[in-house]
């Protein structure tokens, strides 16, 4: 599932973002949502999120 909608993302929910640093060369990171930064319904690149694990912010590019 992507991470276009915010109705599809869930606190606590796994996920695959895209870092900011690592936008070029597209490596995911991967972690539990902690918190839902992008307030719109969509978003074409993605719904900004923060990870539980470190803090790390970036948009969602698989909802797993």
């Amino acid at each position: 599932m992507n991470g276009q909608h915010r109705q599809n993302i869930k606190i606590g929910g796994m996920v695959d973002i895209v870092l900011k640093q690592d936008q070029r060369t597209n490596k995911l990171t991967r972690g539990h949502v902690k918190r839902i930064l992008t307030n719109s319904q969509v978003h074409t690149r993605g719904i900004k999120v923060m990870l539980e694990e470190n803090n790390q912010v970036g948009r969602i590019v698989n909802i797993l």
